[in-house]
C-alpha cells in the first residue's frame, strides 16, 4: 500500500514497480482491484523467485499454509536486468524505508 502512495515519486525518477507475493494470481489481481493498485502483482506461488533471491521465510516448511511466505523486500534491478540494490527485513511487520530506497535509485541512476 505504501508503494502506491509513493509511486508519483518513483514515476519521476523514470522506475517502474512490479510487487510479487505467494498469493495466486487472481488472489492479486482481487486485491490490487479492492486496493486501486496500478502497477503489477505477480504471483510466486511455489516460492521460487522468493528463494532465488534469499527472501524466502524459513519459519514455514513445505505444505505449511504459509510457505512461500518472503520476507518483506524491495529490489533495484537495472535495464540490464542486473540486480542494483536488496533491501529486505526479517521481521514481516516492517518494510524498507521508501527515503533509503529513493536514494539508492538516485545513486543507481548516477551509475
Amino acid at each position: 500500500m505504501e508503494l502506491s502512495e509513493q509511486k508519483a515519486k518513483f514515476d519521476a525518477l523514470g522506475v517502474s514497480i512490479a510487487a510479487m507475493s505467494y498469493d495466486s494470481a487472481d488472489t492479486n489481481s482481487s486485491f490490487a482491484g479492492k486496493h486501486s493498485i496500478s502497477f503489477p502483482l505477480l504471483s510466486d506461488e511455489r516460492a521460487v523467485h522468493a528463494t532465488a533471491f534469499g527472501v524466502l521465510n524459513e519459519s514455514y516448511p513445505k505444505g505449511h499454509r504459509a510457505y512461500g511466505v518472503p520476507h518483506p523486500g524491495v529490489f533495484l534491478v537495472n535495464g540490464k536486468g542486473d540486480v542494483f540494490a536488496k533491501f529486505a527485513e526479517k521481521d514481516y511487520r516492517k518494510r524498507p524505508a521508501i527515503e533509503l530506497i529513493l536514494d539508492a535509485i538516485k545513486s543507481m541512476a548516477g551509475n
